[in-house]
């Protein structure tokens, strides 16, 4: 059976990363955006990778920065993939040399097949929902406009939370899921029952999508 992957983003704690694992995550997101409210230092992004067991992803997120602040975390901070949240071109995401993955803030008029084809290199397409700044602010988006086949692995993110992820999954049918609000007990400190009840939900999704 298909298994969904799901990332926790916007980690900023050893131990919120400890329970993600331990609960089923696949990966955790650490946000180098210092606007953000779950920005993290480079310490506290070192605190969180030594929590971090093998084979479960550290993704480091980035939105229009520049290539010398990226190349400064790279240095210090052991990040598996990056994942760039802004206006980046494609010669920007690739010139670290590492997996990468592009967000796609989802608006109307975005035609999201070109917008892919822009980035052929991306391991993987992340939709969002379209809200002043940069991130989803906790908003979902109209699922039906993500075309059915797209040349990238697609992962869902955007207002998620344990109530609609079912719903997500089955409209969706997204190699991942992208979650960080909908399971905060407050802005970048995660809520480990809430981590628990979205995973079920994801493992539900997984089991009706499969009938």
């Amino acid at each position: 059976m298909f298994r969904t992957r799901i990332k926790i983003c916007g980690i900023t704690r050893a131990e919120d990363a400890k329970s993600a694992v331990d609960l089923g995550a696949d990966a955790i997101g650490l946000v180098f955006h210092p606007p953000s409210p779950r920005y993290v230092s480079i310490e506290q992004a070192l605190a969180v990778c030594r929590a971090v067991p093998p084979f479960v992803s550290v993704v480091g997120l980035f939105v229009n920065a520049e290539r010398a602040s990226i190349e400064h975390v790279l240095t210090q901070v052991p990040l598996q993939v990056l994942q760039f949240h802004g206006d980046e071109s494609v010669a920007a995401c690739e010139h670290h040399g590492l997996p990468y993955i592009k967000a796609a803030r989802v608006r109307p008029g975005l035609d999201l097949l070109e917008y892919v084809l822009s980035f052929p290199s991306a391991q993987g397409l992340l939709l969002d929902a379209h809200v002043e700044g940069f991130g989803g602010g906790g908003k979902t988006f109209d699922w039906s406009v993500i075309p059915a086949k797209l040349p990238l692995p697609v992962i869902l993110a955007g207002g998620l939370h344990a109530d609609n992820v079912v719903q997500a999954i089955l409209a969706v049918r997204p190699w991942a899921v992208d979650v960080s609000s909908g399971v905060e007990a407050s802005k970048g400190i995660k809520d480990g029952e809430k981590i628990a009840q979205f995973i079920s939900g994801v493992k539900d999704g997984d089991l009706r999508s499969a009938v």
